[in-house]
């Protein structure tokens, strides 16, 4: 396995996706993450890893199509974004919300 710099890999990923959808993959113990277009599987599962000290089993990935938005008479797009969705080894789990 690569090393990778523990800095660049916080770097990695941006934050989870708590949608309808992430939420019942929560029962198959898969997390859902927006991260960097430009992350590659070997690295967000190092980031997972490290970030959170727990054990990936598999990383899917997915490009959504961009999005049209306008804003007044200015015509654009969304920010471009990556979906990771990361399956965890049995007994592991992230705490997404923290009781306070």
């Amino acid at each position: 396995m690569t090393n990778y710099n523990a800095g660049a890999l916080a770097d990695l990923v941006r934050r989870p996706i708590v949608t309808e959808k992430a939420t019942l993959l929560l029962e198959n113990n898969q997390y859902t993450f927006e991260v960097d277009p430009r992350a590659k599987k070997p690295e967000i599962k190092a980031a997972i890893e490290t970030l959170f000290e727990v054990k990936v089993v598999n990383v899917s990935t997915q490009n959504p199509p961009r999005k049209a938005r306008r804003v007044g008479k200015f015509a654009g797009h969304r920010p471009h974004y990556k979906r990771a969705i990361v399956t965890l080894a049995t007994g592991d789990s992230i705490t997404l919300f923290p009781e306070v």
